[in-house]
């Protein structure tokens, strides 16, 4: 009889578990393929929503970084703003690098980008500024041999805690394996406010932090004190473009309870 009631009592609760899972959300898409409806460039040196030389487009379904209208780089860092503020959420794309880097483009940018998650506006940014106050996943294309992780963490004007200790290493490399060519790979992004974020490549999970807070330059600070709070527990997510042709495609979103 006791068995009888415990199995019981086990089904109920695997019932509620699979009940409240589902209704933390659902998966929603933020890019509706055909256009950049929503989403808003701010490229180093124009005004947010200047799309300077078409840099983002839509192209067969994907959004590509694309500079064939670039005569050469020129500093033109840029991040594409999807509309939505988000601070409990879950985050999945797939992406790719392609084709050369543009003229000029840094060495260390090679088959580099990234999204950033906690971002501040494309309108609270300077003119000049080259990256948002935000928490960057990095994304790396392997170079053809070798070992190079991606899904890593770099935090312009932001600190991070880690196994218990505040990180103020700009970039830190994740646990993942390394991506050659120009294949697709999934990330997935798991934001529980300020709690914990956790990055995962093709289902594995490479990197987990907490306690995302500002920090670092004069910018940030200005930010932290319109927030009212070092902590930084929601922001926007944007799409970077860092010289290297890049595509991202089937963008969704599941947000989540607190």
């Amino acid at each position: 009889m006791k068995s009888l009631i415990l199995s019981s009592a086990l089904a109920a609760l695997t019932t509620f578990a699979a009940a409240e899972e589902a209704k933390e959300g659902k998966w929603e898409s933020l890019f509706n393929g055909k256009d950049l409806t929503g989403w808003t460039p701010k490229i180093r040196g124009e005004e947010a929503g200047v799309n300077f030389k078409n840099t983002y487009r839509v192209v067969d379904g994907a959004i590509q970084v694309n500079y064939s209208e670039y005569e050469k780089w020129d500093n033109r860092f840029g991040h594409l703003f999807h509309e939505r503020k988000l601070s409990h959420y879950r985050l999945r794309f797939e992406y790719r690098f392609t084709g050369d880097q543009v003229k000029e483009g840094p060495g260390w940018a090679f088959r580099n980008s990234g999204v950033m998650i906690h971002s501040e506006s494309p309108e609270t940014m300077e003119k000049e500024q080259d990256f948002p106050t935000s928490l960057e996943v990095q994304l790396l294309g392997g170079p053809g041999s070798g070992e190079r992780t991606t899904g890593n963490l770099c935090t312009p004007g932001t600190h991070v805690e880690m196994n218990g200790k505040l990180e103020t290493t700009h970039c830190i490399n994740s646990k993942s394996k390394t991506f050659h060519g120009d294949q697709w790979v999934t990330l997935e992004i798991e934001v529980r406010g300020s709690e914990i974020i956790k990055h995962l490549i093709n289902g594995e999970e490479v990197m987990s932090y907490s306690k995302p807070q500002y920090g670092g330059d004069p910018h940030a600070d200005a930010l932290a004190k319109v927030a009212g709070s070092q902590i930084i527990s929601e922001g926007y997510i944007c799409l970077q473009s860092e010289s290297h042709p890049v595509e991202f495609r089937k963008i969704e979103v599941m947000e989540l309870k607190p």
